[in-house]
Parts: structure tokens; C-alpha cells; sequence
């Protein structure tokens, strides 16, 4: 005999699928994260390493994490952003000392962060973080293709002569020397997205996708 479910029942059968998608997407999310470790993987968080250079080499989303590897002659500030433009140490958001600190990005925006020795900062030894809420692959502009190179210009054949008169030497006749026309280069093409940056964003699409379906379909029962 079948039983037909009652709506209360319904309802806490909906939002248990709804919180088991929901801490799925939230696994998912932390198991595509990366780590990023400051300076790497030639330098660190010191004044020699480029610091500026290895920040715009990078993209950062929401997920991963930044590793601070220092000697016990330095540390990690966060900081506001006018004290990160003026290097000023007195009021940071947190201090990090551990030689070793892990730092979530756990939200989308701008973070700053110095070290606290004096001169250090001044030094270069600062990073702006940009993070973002999700990784999409870099548009692609399609190159203008070449334009074709003009046929070069040449002369008009002789018209064939008539007979030679007698005694007179004969006139090859000159076969025309048309250049065929040059066909036009195929169009370049721009480089395709990084694979790594691209699966994981239409991964997360189709996830996104996926769980606003089946919650279409739960709200209909």
C-alpha cells in the first residue's frame, strides 16, 4: 500500500538534498584549490626575490591559499591600503610571525600585506593580492588576418609577329609571364586559454548549472 508522503516530510527531504548539494559544491570547491607560496619556486616571502613580478605572473580565485616561507628576520603584516602605499606598520589588520603562514583567500577583492621589519617594505618586500570570485578564461580577439601581397606587375608580352620576310631573323614569340595572384595567408590565430584555468571554470559552470536543475525540480514536487 503506498502512502502518500505528507508536505512537512516533503519539505525536510527537499532540504536535505538542498544541504547535501550544497556541502558537495563546498568539497568541490576546496579540493580545486591551489596554493600559491610567496616568491616561488625560485624565491620567497625576502627582500631579493621580485615580489612584484611573481604577483602579476598569478591569478588568484576564491579558495586558494597564500604560503608565507620566511626567516625568523621577517613576518607577514596585513595591512590597510593606505599603510601598504606609505609602508607605515603601526595599525595592521593581523600579524603573522610563524615562519610559515598559510593565508585563505576566502573572499573576493583586495589584500595587502608588508613586512613589519624596518626598511623591509620600502625594500619591496609588499604584495597586493586581487582575488577573484571565479576563474574564466582569458578572452580570445581574433588577429586581423594578413592582407594579400599584390601580384608584381609585369610587362605585356609582345604580340606575335607575323611571318619574318625573307633574310630577316624571327621573332620568338615571348610567352606571358602572368603572376598568378598570392592566395591570402590563413588567419592567425590567438593562443587558447590556459587548460588548467579553463576546465576548472567550466567545471564549476556545469556544476552551477547542475545544482540550479535539480533545485527546479525539488521546488516542483
Amino acid at each position: 500500500m503506498f502512502i502518500k508522503p505528507t508536505p512537512t516530510a516533503r519539505k525536510m527531504a527537499v532540504l536535505r538534498t538542498l544541504v547535501g548539494l550544497a556541502a558537495t559544491a563546498m568539497l568541490i570547491q576546496l579540493a580545486m584549490a591551489a596554493n600559491y607560496t610567496v616568491g616561488g619556486p625560485t624565491g620567497s616571502w625576502d627582500s631579493s626575490t621580485d615580489l612584484q613580478t611573481w604577483v602579476a605572473s598569478q591569478k588568484f580565485v576564491v579558495g586558494d591559499n597564500l604560503i608565507f616561507q620566511y626567516t625568523p628576520n621577517h613576518d607577514v603584516l596585513e595591512v590597510r591600503k593606505a599603510d601598504y602605499d606609505s609602508c607605515q606598520t603601526s595599525s595592521p589588520i593581523q600579524t603573522y610571525n610563524n615562519g610559515n603562514t598559510v593565508i585563505s583567500l576566502s573572499s573576493p577583492g583586495k589584500r595587502y600585506f608588508i613586512c613589519g621589519t624596518p626598511g623591509h617594505c620600502s625594500q619591496g618586500m609588499q604584495i597586493e593580492i586581487d582575488t577573484l570570485a571565479t576563474s574564466t578564461p582569458p578572452a580570445t580577439t581574433p588577429s586581423t588576418p594578413p592582407s594579400a601581397s599584390p601580384a608584381p606587375e609585369t610587362s605585356p608580352s609582345p604580340a606575335k609577329s607575323p611571318k619574318s620576310a625573307p633574310g630577316s631573323p624571327s621573332s620568338p614569340d615571348v610567352p606571358s609571364t602572368e603572376s598568378p595572384g598570392t592566395s591570402p595567408s590563413p588567419s592567425g590565430l590567438s593562443p587558447p586559454p590556459s587548460p588548467s584555468s579553463a576546465n576548472r571554470s567550466s567545471f564549476q559552470t556545469s556544476l552551477t548549472l547542475g545544482f540550479g536543475l535539480v533545485l527546479m525540480m525539488l521546488l516542483a514536487l
